[in-house]
């Protein structure tokens, strides 16, 4: 573990750096939009077009609750993380992960707003792995 040492007047930051903003911001940004994607699903939205020769293929009511469901659980996840606490950036990259299976089967029915998600979900898993831990006092 590294630590670094502050610049004089400045006050130890317990919980709170560059990374896990930008992880926290981005992770309750993208569980409103998933939330919302869901929700468009489910109410089966001219939208979305899906291929019909797609291995991964579940119908869009189903897929709608499944983003709903995951994009509740990624927003309130990311406003946890403005806490510090370690088991939100431990169930951040879990949701994060399961985020970008989600979308990689969600591909036949939005396939950039999918590979959009996969990489910014790529991203958040970077920014809470390698924030840097909680200092004790």
């Amino acid at each position: 573990m590294t630590t670094h040492a502050s610049a004089p007047g400045r006050r130890n930051e317990t919980h709170s750096s560059g990374w896990l903003v930008f992880a926290a911001v981005i992770m309750i940004f993208s569980g409103i939009m998933t939330l919302l994607g869901g929700i468009s699903a489910i109410a089966k939205d001219d939208v979305f077009v899906a291929t019909s020769n797609y291995v991964y293929k579940l119908n869009l009511t189903g897929w709608g609750w499944i983003h709903l469901i995951l994009g509740v659980l990624i927003a309130l996840t990311g406003v946890a993380l403005f806490t510090g606490a370690t088991w939100a950036r431990v169930v951040g990259v879990g949701l994060a992960g399961l985020s970008m299976i989600a979308n990689f089967m969600w591909l036949p029915y939005t396939p950039w707003w999918a590979l959009l998600f996969i990489a910014i979900d790529a991203l958040v898993i970077w920014g809470l792995c390698v924030a840097p831990r909680p200092m004790r006092d």
